[in-house]
């Protein structure tokens, strides 16, 4: 005898299976995607990201930069060691902008994807060291100030000759320059045009400020900015600090007689012929307001930046009565000076022999 079941109630035992079935492999599949989404984040939080032998420890995040754009950064200095997690974890922490959070970051080794992420929203910038030296022209002081910040060169040139925003601060292209004091200065990375031009303003009038620096420029009956241009023509005229104060002298003694200044240096910048090692009659010669064996008074504006000692040099000039001077006849790099013409031409001619010998011992 064969037992019948019902077209009905079979259909029904088969459902039931397949339900059953169902149940535990969506429970299987629920189990294994809790596990997964438990486990993001426990790798996130725990699980080391960031190589531990990175040699460059820092992030640089450009302004404007998208998700896209900090994922390859950070693939390609080797901070993100498992990168389907970050995305994860990046979109979790709502870190994942559509412009992301520009700067210069540092980064420790062995750092976790939620410590990585943590640091890059809301951490502090590492600032760099932005040094800056005697440079003569505004563009070389464009070219350097690029190699620290994320501000290019070309940006920095043309606010350099932006007339209108150089006028708020009662600057020209001419006197840019002396609002740049040579220095070391922390700034971020992310720095641009404007905010470095505006850094070295407030760091000029900080400068003058200090050590009664725009008290003393006005008893001498000069302004910061005709110092700063004083000075930087003794920056070019001798490397010696101790002497600056007597060099700075004799062009603040030219000044006051209203004698021209007929300072080399000045005749060098007017040409751009940096490179030249004795001052000759095409630079003396050469139609320039920056002439100063032309035309009487201070040039236009400094032919460089001035140091600081140079600055404070022209302050506390040395008072004498010296009008001329001259590169002694000796190895020292310094200088003789004199009262006259004719004491000078003395000193000129000891020179020029000394000069002349040395070419023949050549």
């Amino acid at each position: 005898m064969y037992l019948t079941i019902p077209p009905f109630q079979s259909i029904t035992m088969k459902f039931a299976f397949l339900t059953r079935r169902n149940i535990i492999i969506a429970a299987v599949l629920l189990v294994v995607a809790g596990g997964y989404f438990a486990w993001q984040p426990i790798q996130g939080a725990f699980v080391p990201s960031v190589a531990t032998d990175i040699t460059d420890p820092y992030v640089y995040i450009p302004t404007g930069s998208s998700f896209e754009d900090v994922v390859k950064i950070l693939r390609k200095g080797r901070f993100i060691r498992d990168e389907a997690n970050f995305r994860w974890l990046a979109a979790q922490m709502n870190y994942k902008k559509d412009e992301m959070r520009a700067g210069r970051y540092e980064v420790k080794p062995g750092w976790t994807n939620k410590q990585l992420i943590q640091h890059l929203r809301s951490g502090p910038q590492a600032p760099v060291k932005l040094v800056l030296t005697t440079m003569r022209l505004p563009e070389d002081v464009a070219g350097k100030v690029s190699q620290f910040l994320e501000a290019d060169s070309l940006s920095l040139i043309r606010l350099f000759h932006n007339d209108k925003y150089l006028e708020q601060y009662n600057l020209t292209h001419e006197t840019l320059i002396s609002v740049i004091i040579p220095n070391t200065y922390e700034m971020y990375w992310n720095t641009d045009a404007r905010g470095f031009l505006d850094r070295m303003v407030k760091e000029h009038d900080s400068f003058w400020a200090k050590n009664g620096r725009e008290q003393r420029a006005t008893q001498m009956g000069l302004s910061t900015d005709e110092i700063y241009t004083v000075a930087s023509i003794v920056e070019r005229e001798t490397n010696n600090n101790d002497e600056k104060p007597r060099i700075a002298g004799v062009y603040l003694n030219r000044l006051r007689i209203d004698m021209r200044l007929q300072a080399d240096p000045t005749c060098v910048f007017a040409t751009r012929d940096f490179a030249t090692h004795r001052v000759t009659q095409k630079h003396t010669g050469f139609d320039s307001p920056y002439n100063t064996y032309m035309y009487k008074g201070l040039p236009p504006g400094p032919i460089s930046m001035a140091s600081i000692p140079s600055i404070d040099a022209v302050l506390n000039h040395e008072k004498h009565k010296y009008l001329y001077f001259c590169a002694k006849p000796d190895e020292s790099g310094t200088h003789t000076f004199a009262e006259t013409l004719s004491a000078h031409k003395v000193n000129a001619v000891r020179f020029q022999r000394y000069a002349a010998a040395r070419m023949r011992g050549k």
